[in-house]
């Protein structure tokens, strides 16, 4: 979250309003999150249209499969959420220009890697590996009752550091790519309309727009989303395979099996239109849900 020049935001109110955009964002956005799983571990019948890979599942499995490991992932995006605003907030305060509060571009992107390596250790990689064994598990076997009964599973089967910890390296990377360019792409988006004359100067007659409002918030979210999704989907596409509920080695076995299976690029952009789907929403209300979420906070605990 990018702070305006007026009002400092302090670790508390930005781990309250990270965590409750998250929450809300996973909630409104799961859908094209679990199209996307199936699409990268199953390839889905060589459907590529999220809304037909939707209405294939509830067809075939029901309307509550499709929403399999939404718990997990609402948790575990309330937690890494909440876990990264705080961090990148913390960290830009270190290097941000004392007088415009604001970042270069470089800093902006480092700030988020940084807060990406965090949020991935402390949050994502277990949450993430728990909602892809479940959705997996939701197409295979079916023997998973409950997300604790399926860490219980697969600490017995696997041990309690692949259980939790399996794809880490490929889930860090891809938070420190998706973090750092989420954002750090958001951060600078947020600066240059602050210095730019189109928002903020009233002197040539044009009217000033809110940059912390819920339009500007949401469409800068979106194309931080595209961005972000651009970049980052290989990282994403091998951390699934690794993820999925039957073990398929490491990542470089899981990176060979899906370049044997659909080539390099057809095969690391696996799902790529579905998780775009999700991200440009995604981005666009989680900034705008963290933006709206750091006003009432501020309200209840009256910083």
């Amino acid at each position: 979250m990018v702070a305006d020049a007026n009002s400092r935001t302090s670790p508390l109110i930005s781990l309250l309003a990270g965590g409750t955009a998250g929450g809300i964002e996973a909630f409104c956005t799961y859908p094209f999150e679990f199209a996307k799983t199936r699409v990268q571990l199953y390839g889905h019948e060589g459907v590529k249209n999220p809304f037909r890979v939707v209405g294939n599942v509830i067809q075939r499995e029901g309307l509550p499969a499709l929403y399999k490991g939404c718990s997990t992932m609402i948790v575990g995006s309330i937690g890494k959420d909440a876990v990264r605003f705080v961090a990148f907030d913390s960290i830009r305060k270190m290097f941000e220009d004392p007088v415009t509060h604001t970042l270069g571009p470089a800093q902006s992107i480092a700030s988020g890697m940084v807060a990406g390596v965090v949020s991935s250790t402390v949050i994502v990689t277990p949450t993430e590996r728990i909602k892809t064994a479940l959705i997996d598990d939701a197409k295979t076997s079916r023997r998973f009752r409950s997300p604790w009964h399926c860490l219980a599973t697969l600490t017995k089967e696997q041990g309690a550091l692949r259980a939790l910890y399996a794809g880490y390296v490929t889930t860090t990377l891809k938070q420190i790519g998706t973090t750092g360019f989420r954002l750090g792409s958001y951060s600078i988006l947020k600066d240059w309309e602050r210095r730019s004359a189109w928002f903020a100067d009233k002197e040539k007659g044009v009217p000033r727009i809110d940059i912390d409002g819920p339009v500007v918030s949401f469409a800068n979210g979106a194309l931080a989303g595209t961005i972000t999704t651009l970049a980052t989907q290989p990282f994403d596409t091998v951390k699934t395979k690794v993820q999925q509920a039957r073990a398929v080695g490491g990542t470089l076995d899981a990176a060979r099996a899906i370049v044997a299976e659909d080539g390099v690029f057809r095969g690391f952009w696996r799902g790529t239109v579905m998780r775009l789907g999700r991200t440009v929403m995604a981005g666009g209300i989680l900034f705008t849900a963290n933006e709206q979420a750091t006003k009432v906070w501020r309200m209840v605990l009256g910083q």
